[in-house]
């Protein structure tokens, strides 16, 4: 829009000084051309007179024509004579006085009482005499003025006129591209059956068509992912039943295995329980993500909910502070699910940082927060938002025999929260340690 404005200024303005100039130049010229024809009549006529013996000059000059139009003066052996006795020559500059009197005709302009005005000399070489006359120029300044106020108001008019097409043209131009990245940023949010509309616009439709093919070729690709990890988990759980019962039924025997079978089954039994929560886990995202799960959204109070849930979650006892605001707030949940989240980061600060110090929840603004706090190493900053992607597990976490769990757990909780149309991270606790924060929104 600015550069709109600026050309329509630059390119008004230059059109608005050179038609000034040009048509000064041509008013200017005409104006001379017939006032200096006027004095050459005039001087004539004055030779004329004085040839004829005429001895009142100044009546001369008088008549010449209305006092108030023109001042007209003649120099004669030094003596300046007006239309009037005593008057002085006004404003007739000493180098046209000097040119007329060596026998040449010339013209000046000159400021005649504050205004524009010609000077006109023409010698009269038969008495030794120079004739001068000075015209105002005030109509052709008031002409000049006005034609000077309508090209600045033009130039004004037109700048308007061109910031109106430059925000017009870029509105057109870049709607468009709003359309693109706000449906290229709800693909990043996860919805993936986003699809831009062409409309009438030809330029939009070869961007509309690629994006819509690259969204749904994307939408395919993640969805015969999903199908793909959801077939191979779902065949999983068959062996894994009969792997878990095989081990119980060994493991019932334990005592009468050896010292190092023993070792062997314990092992065992706790890799097979692994191996279960981690296709649990993976049945649940694909679940998640190809849009099946079973989602039942309920009110439910949300301080009652967190301490029955906490309880049923943690294996010892964890401080639980509520604020005030809290109390008689209501939020739309999945329980088992909410349940779940409340768990895995429960379970996740057991694992990886000596267990919870606190679970706060707190209300700000039309949202409840629930936070998770632990007094362990925390998290560092280039992890916070890796830790809850799939299979990536923090520095803190150790190796798998160190029980680092399988890297499914937060990225659940991510899951999970999105559903009740939440969000989660990890900041710092104050005095140490990490504090991770589950908002959703509550009922009005």
């Amino acid at each position: 829009m600015l550069l709109f404005a600026i050309s329509g200024l630059v390119l008004t303005a230059s059109v608005a000084v050179i038609s000034y100039e040009l048509s000064r130049t041509y008013l200017l010229r005409q104006r001379r051309s017939s006032l200096e024809q006027q004095a050459f009549v005039n001087a004539r006529l004055v030779r004329n007179r004085i040839r004829a013996g005429e001895q009142d000059i100044p009546a001369l000059l008088g008549s010449l024509s209305p006092r108030a139009t023109s001042a007209h003066h003649l120099l004669a052996g030094g003596q300046w004579i007006g239309s009037s006795p005593g008057s002085e020559p006004l404003e007739i500059p000493g180098s046209l006085v000097a040119a007329v009197t060596a026998g040449h005709a010339g013209h000046q302009l000159v400021q005649l009482e504050g205004r524009p005005a010609l000077a006109v000399g023409v010698p009269i070489a038969e008495f030794d005499e120079s004739y001068f006359a000075v015209y105002p120029l005030a109509q052709l300044d008031r002409t000049l003025i006005v034609l000077r106020n309508s090209l600045m108001a033009a130039a004004a008019i037109t700048t308007l006129v061109g910031a109106t097409a430059g925000w017009w043209a870029s509105r057109r131009i870049l709607s468009p591209l709003a359309d693109v990245s706000g449906a290229a940023e709800t693909v990043a949010r996860g919805r993936l059956d986003v699809r831009l509309e062409a409309g009438n616009d030809p330029d939009l439709a070869t961007v509309a068509t690629s994006f819509n093919q690259m969204t749904q070729a994307l939408h395919t690709r993640i969805q015969r992912d999903a199908r793909f990890a959801s077939a191979v988990s779902h065949e999983l759980r068959s062996p894994l039943s009969t792997l878990v019962a095989s081990v119980e039924v060994v493991g019932a025997r334990r005592d009468e295995l050896s010292e190092p079978a023993q070792e062997a089954i314990d092992l065992l039994s706790a890799e097979v329980a692994h191996l279960c929560r981690l296709v649990e886990d993976l049945l649940e995202i694909s679940r998640l993500e190809a849009g099946v799960a079973d989602i039942r959204l309920e009110e439910v109070q949300l301080a009652e909910f967190v301490q029955q849930a906490v309880r049923a979650t943690s294996s010892t006892s964890v401080t639980i502070d509520l604020d005030e605001a809290v109390n008689g707030t209501q939020v739309r949940a999945d329980k088992r699910r909410l349940e779940r989240v409340l768990g895995n980061l429960i379970s996740n600060a057991e694992r990886h940082a000596g267990g919870v110090a606190r679970v706060k929840v707190e209300r700000h603004n039309g949202v409840a927060r629930i936070c998770v706090e632990d007094a362990g190493p925390g998290v560092p900053a280039e992890e916070r938002e890796q830790i809850f992607e799939r299979f990536v597990r923090g520095r803190a976490s150790g190796r798998r025999g160190a029980d680092g769990g399988s890297g499914l757990g937060l990225s659940l909780v991510s899951e999970h929260v999105r559903v009740h149309g939440g969000r989660v991270w990890v900041e710092d606790r104050s005095g140490g340690g990490a504090r991770f924060v589950v908002e959703i929104p509550v009922v009005a």
